[in-house]
């Protein structure tokens, strides 16, 4: 008889180890359901392999392969079959790649900066002595006591090389795992695997004596791997909540493909994954994500287009150089938070590389901006480990430092893009609040007080011309814009102060601002959205890499258009969302292509009035909805408690300015857009937009209006021409057929765009494009050539004295050859889609 202990430990041994995949025999899915799901796996055909990381509720199930080409997959038949039941969800595991963001070296960087080891002293983020501003400013902490002693960060990566000499004594390898083999130790096999070590250096290598050190070297990194081949949604929901009760931070420089072509995000069960990171990480304070922007700006790509970074819970981080310069990669987006410094100008991130006794001089990207930030946040946590997740965002949002910023808005760097927000803070697209300073942020930590418990608050759905979506992503009706129109399109909606109340939003506690829309259009790059709010602060949502004046994300062609897409914005931050918010969508690009705005509602994320999270948080606890509501008008949008509420929608199309055409405007109005909101949230809603079309017939349209009785007279002498000209037609066409003379009409050839799916659906595995990956030039040349190079002891470490000179002139502005090959290789990238390890992208 198997003693007791013995069964328990069997049981908590099933739960947490993680079980091998047989991606080739078998289709996986993810149960999700509340109840005991070993009473419906029989129903459903499947077997039970294990629990999805933390998420309760979610079960990871299988099933032989025995589909051939054309047939329904069986599983999802019986689930189908089987409602209404306790399952709420079946979804199948798809098999999909994430990417490095990670730039190869620039080919001078050994020559020019003549390193020595060990290379504290090229660590230039750390203190740079060509240009002071421009430094992560943490020296004088490490001074005080801050060295991230007790803090544990997370890389979601491609491994870390834990035998490392300046990592090994601070690898954590309890909250480790390896995703892509299934295995405990985040070993990175893969030639091309040294892209989590490098970022695991910049954040903890440890002060002993040889190569650099990270800026919180007290403190300890784990790492998932999960860049090095394929993966299911189910493991990176599971690898962004490994670990999440000790690990304070998960570094991840990693997203969807940044080409300027794609769109594209976190489907519903990371979502869920990641909100059950914020709801419950750290004991309840909120797991707090960082992640890179991405390297597309070259390509036109801009932040807002990956759902990742465009995410309530990132702390989305772009890149600045050692000279104060937005480098040529780097995102920019209203979702940009913060900047950290990385490659540029010349100059790489100075870290540990894989290998025993390894060090890189030539990392950078948005990758190694990330981890920087996250490096100080290590700091920050040691120095108050009761901030929440929303604590951070606020102290990097209040303390970061304006980069290129004048007052007098005569910007001294081409970069900046500065504007002042509500709060009278200067916010820029393409530097979001500013660059990270360490001493600054922790500095404020130390005084801080906690903020209130978070509420939100969601519009009503404006539905604009009869708008509708299927979930095929076929779309109908809409207000047109673009070839034809030569116009923008407006809309406005109304916050009012009983929404507010209902919510208990906090006047000036605004945070993020969501906004998502349902566009047609035949070019999806070409489109530019924008959202003012009522004191007059826009955000450009979508058309950024163009300037304010238009779209231009030159290499998106998709004419899949926005099927639901949600923007996000930081510009708001401590405004006060009450009154007038108007949204604009326009094509100011291309003159021969053409689209329908469908409709659009917004979600208000901030403060509540209430002090105590208990009474706050419960009544406006916010759940994910399901993908398969995704059709508009929403399916998720509930009546009023009060009984349903008729909001009445002006629409304006404003005529673009020309100079042969008269001024004028035709409005017209529509009665009850879609119910929405979540229950008990939103009481009353306004809707309206305020549409300009040019017309050259308004003198004629008041005339009639002025002479209604004469007006009546001529509609009914109209109408009944109309009935005599049917009834000589149906004449007509009945004497051709007795003469047989009859013609059959040709069948309609119109296929909807919005019948064509979206990126994800026409790729296979899914990509991630790495952050770190600047454009490729003979990597592995350069690690054969001595770019790596072995630790030396404390002993042979140079003095302060032996820095290298300045940079030379020709240095401050990257050659304009080498920057040419590097925005050209930066969209070169390989489609792998064998599980396991594999290469996730390769030099050109």
């Amino acid at each position: 008889m198997i003693p007791a202990f013995l069964l328990v430990l069997l049981s908590i041994w099933t739960v947490s180890a993680s079980v091998r995949r047989a991606y080739d025999t078998h289709n996986y899915y993810v149960l999700e359901l509340d109840t005991d799901p070993e009473q419906h796996t029989s129903s459903l055909g499947v077997e039970l392999v294990e629990k999805v990381g933390q998420l309760d509720g979610f079960w990871l199930v299988r099933a032989e392969k025995s589909l051939k080409r054309g047939e329904e997959d069986p599983v999802l038949e019986r689930y189908h079959a089987t409602k209404p039941s306790p399952i709420k969800s079946l979804t199948p595991q798809v098999l999909r790649q994430r990417t490095k963001r990670a730039p190869p070296p620039t080919s001078d960087v050994a020559s020019r900066l003549g390193i020595q080891d060990p290379l504290f002293p090229d660590q230039w983020h750390i203190i740079n002595t060509e240009s002071p501003d421009h430094m992560m400013n943490i020296t004088g902490l490490w001074e005080e006591g801050y060295t991230g002693l007790g803090v544990i960060s997370s890389l979601i990566d491609d491994g870390l090389d834990y035998t490392s000499e300046d990592l090994a004594d601070n690898f954590d390898a309890a909250h480790s795992h390896d995703y892509n083999d299934h295995e405990d130790l985040p070993t990175p096999k893969l030639p091309e695997d040294t892209h989590g070590t490098r970022c695991a250096g910049q954040i903890a290598a440890v002060k002993n004596g040889v190569c650099g050190v990270g800026l919180a070297y007290h403190s300890r990194v784990a790492a998932v791997r999960i860049l090095s081949g394929t993966i299911t949604d189910a493991d990176e929901a599971s690898a962004l909540n490994q670990g999440f009760d000790e690990v304070s931070i998960y570094s991840c420089s990693w997203g969807p493909t940044d080409d300027g072509r794609t769109m594209d995000g976190p489907d519903y069960i990371i979502r869920k994954a990641m909100l059950n990171g914020i709801n419950r990480g750290r004991q309840g304070k909120g797991s707090i994500f960082v992640f890179a922007s991405g390297n597309g700006k070259a390509s036109g790509d801009e932040c807002n287009y990956d759902g990742y970074t465009n995410s309530i819970w990132s702390v989305t981080v772009g890149a600045v150089d050692w000279q104060g310069n937005s480098p040529y990669y780097s995102e920019g987006c209203a979702a940009n938070m913060v900047v950290a410094y990385s490659s540029g100008s010349g100059k790489s991130i100075v870290t540990t590389d894989k290998g025993k006794n390894q060090c890189s001089r030539r990392h950078g990207g948005t990758s190694a901006a990330a981890p920087n930030v996250v490096g100080v946040l290590a700091l920050a946590v040691q120095a108050r480990p009761d901030l929440t997740w929303r604590d951070v965002q606020h102290l990097c949002v209040r303390t970061a430092r304006p980069i290129n910023y004048d007052p007098n808005n005569a910007p001294s760097s081409k970069d900046t893009d500065y504007e002042l927000t509500a709060a009278n803070r200067p916010f820029s697209y393409a530097f979001g609040y500013g660059a990270v300073d360490g001493y600054a942020l922790v500095h404020a930590a130390l005084e801080w007080k906690l903020v209130p418990p978070q509420t939100w608050m969601r519009t009503k759905t404006v539905v604009l011309g009869g708008g509708k979506m299927t979930k095929k992503k076929v779309f109908s009706g809409g207000i047109p814009f673009g070839k034809g129109t030569d116009t923008s399109v407006n809309s406005t909606l109304e916050v009012t102060e009983k929404m507010m109340r209902r919510a208990r939003f906090a006047s000036n506690g605004l945070e993020h601002v969501n906004v998502k829309v349902w566009i047609e259009h035949q070019s999806r790059g070409d489109v530019h959205v924008e959202v003012v709010s009522p004191n007059g602060i826009k955000s450009v949502l979508a058309g950024v890499s163009s300037g304010s004046g238009g779209g231009g994300r030159k290499n998106d062609k998709a004419n899949t258009g926005f099927p639901g897409w949600v923007f996000m914005s930081v510009k708001h931050w401590d405004e006060n969302p009450l009154g007038t918010w108007m949204i604009t969508v326009s094509d100011p690009v291309n003159p021969d292509t053409t689209g329908k705005f469908l409709g659009w509602n917004m979600v208000f994320w901030g403060s509540s009035t209430d002090t105590d999270s208990s009474a706050a948080e419960d009544p406006h606890k916010y759940e994910i909805p399901a993908e398969d509501d995704n059709v508009f008008p929403p399916l998720d949008d509930p009546g009023d408690e009060e009984g349903d509420v008729t909001a009445t929608v002006t629409l304006t199309t404003t005529a673009l300015p020309t100079m042969d055409k008269p001024t004028g405007s035709t409005t017209r109005s529509y009665t009850k857009p879609t119910h929405f909101l979540s229950t008990g949230i939103v009481d009353d809603i306004d809707a309206s937009s305020a549409p300009t079309s040019t017309s050259s017939s308004d003198s004629l349209t008041d005339f009639v209006t002025s002479q209604k009785p004469a007006y009546a007279i001529f509609e009914f002498l109209f109408l009944v021409g109309i009935v005599a000209t049917i009834f000589v037609f149906f004449c007509r066409r009945r004497k051709q057929k007795k003469q047989g003379e009859d013609y059959e009409a040709l069948t309609g050839d119109n296929v909807p765009m919005g019948s064509v799916p979206r990126d994800r659906e026409q790729r296979g595995p899914r990509e991630m494009y790495d952050a770190f990956d600047e454009g490729s030039e003979g990597d592995d040349d350069d690690d054969e050539a001595g770019d790596d190079q072995p630790m030396l002891p404390r002993s042979s470490r140079p003095t302060s004295a032996s820095v290298a000179p300045g940079t030379p002139s020709r240095y401050r502005d990257e050659p304009a050859e080498l920057e040419q090959r590097e925005q050209e290789s930066l969209r070169t990238h390989n489609d792998r889609e064998d599980s396991g390890s594999s290469g996730s992208w390769e030099h050109t």
